[in-house]
């Protein structure tokens, strides 16, 4: 009786670790999966989420693709929805002119960051290449392909 319990615990052991060696491979294709594919051309400038997305209590794409002006807040009226406390219901614009990118805070109550330096509302900060934007506790990097 007892070599028959321990037989259909190895089993039920390697089963297990097969499962467990299963879901490895699966998020490491998923994981590659979304660095690959995704739901615009990553050929233009887009902001990339730094913030661990599992860690949110709120859901975020992992990139956001920059196609003209997009307006960052915790209202849906907004291109990038932020469920975020410290976010304002209209926090931030990121404007295009003349294939360039412009930051403007729009006077939110906690502010915007650039690379670590709070701006001042109402106020047009070309972005560049790398340049980290924070909004409240997330955290974004702004890539330009160009």
């Amino acid at each position: 009786m007892f070599e028959l319990i321990s037989q259909v615990l190895r089993y039920v052991f390697i089963i297990l670790i097969y499962l467990f060696i299963f879901s490895i491979l699966r998020l490491m294709y998923l994981d590659v999966k979304s660095m690959t594919s995704g739901g615009g051309s990553l050929d233009e400038a887009y902001l990339k989420v730094v913030n661990r997305l599992d860690s949110l209590n709120f859901k975020m794409q992992e990139y956001y693709v920059i196609e003209g002006d997009i307006s960052l807040g915790r209202s849906s009226r907004n291109d990038v929805v932020i469920k975020d406390k410290f976010v304002s219901k209209n926090h931030l614009l990121i404007r295009e002119k003349n294939q360039r990118y412009y930051l403007e805070d729009l006077g939110s109550a906690n502010g915007t960051f650039l690379n670590g330096v709070k701006i001042d509302p109402n106020e047009l900060i070309e972005l560049q290449n790398n340049d980290k934007i924070g909004v409240g506790f997330i955290q974004f990097i702004f890539v330009d392909k160009r």
